[in-house]
């Protein structure tokens, strides 16, 4: 079964990039191949990852639902052949983006083709990373498998913390089995704040690391460059795969059951 990392903040927090340096992390420790599915309703993991949007599994939800399926084809053969098509191959990371959120009506015999998709798609896979949005309803709605660790990103100041502990106790409330959550502190200037460590001492949640600030994603960002060439001597790079490194390897001890 493949392990799932999800990924959840509030817009401007720097989460998609995050996502995008932990698949650049996974590949790079040879945790591969890599699903990238992206959930968030505003699209743009593929930028970060180089990749141009083809198809997108909502869409392919919506030709259905409207009746664009040819003549002589069956609906489940249209969309098991869209929702092939709308897999983004890119060596050993492949894209999926969710689409848009759905709108009114009935899309309960799509929406089913479109679970057993991922369902099947997620066993080709040893590692599977998730980016939503703030909101997590799409992990609820898009598969039956648990979610293994949940990463909040969020930036130092108190209200962004704030909508990270919302987060948090979101994704309790919701039917997803999040394992361990973990939340992640970006555009740092120097350390997790106190008060921010007491915030999350207070919630009983762990601080996965901290990102520091860095011209050269900012550049990265304003240019357009995908953030996954960013080079390995980066700083934002060096601190992200310490932070895995010792999330991986935490999540790894629990698994054998040693002490963390």
């Amino acid at each position: 079964m493949a392990y799932s990392i999800a990924l959840a903040g509030k817009g401007g927090t720097g989460k998609t990039t995050t996502a995008g340096l932990l698949i650049k992390y996974l590949l790079k420790t040879d945790r591969k191949p890599v699903l990238a599915v992206d959930a968030d309703s505003n699209a743009n993991l593929n930028e970060v990852l180089g990749l141009e949007i083809t198809d997108t599994l909502g869409q392919a939800r919506e030709d259905m639902k409207k009746g664009k399926v040819p003549s002589g084809m069956t609906k489940d053969v249209f969309m098991s052949m869209r929702l092939e098509q709308a897999v983004m191959e890119s060596g050993d990371c492949d894209l999926v983006v969710m689409g848009q959120p759905e709108g009114q009506g009935c899309y309960c015999a799509a929406n089913t083709l479109l679970t057993n998709f991922l369902d099947r798609l997620q066993d080709n896979y040893p590692y599977i990373v998730i980016d939503n949005e703030a909101g997590m309803e799409h992990i609820s709605r898009m598969t039956t498998h648990n979610v293994d660790v949940l990463l909040i990103v969020t930036d130092a100041s108190r209200r962004g913390l704030q909508a990270a502990l919302r987060i948090h106790e979101l994704a309790q409330s919701l039917n997803i089995g999040v394992a361990r959550s973990y939340v992640i502190i970006n555009q740092v200037k120097s350390g997790a704040p106190d008060q921010a460590m007491e915030m999350l001492n207070q919630a009983g949640i762990e601080l996965g690391g901290v990102l520091p600030e860095d011209d050269t994603v900012y550049d990265y960002d304003f240019q357009g460059r995908p953030m996954i060439e960013l080079p390995d001597d980066n700083p934002v790079v060096l601190a992200a795969y310490e932070m895995f490194d010792k999330i991986m390897e935490t999540e790894t001890a629990k698994a054998s059951g040693h002490t963390v």
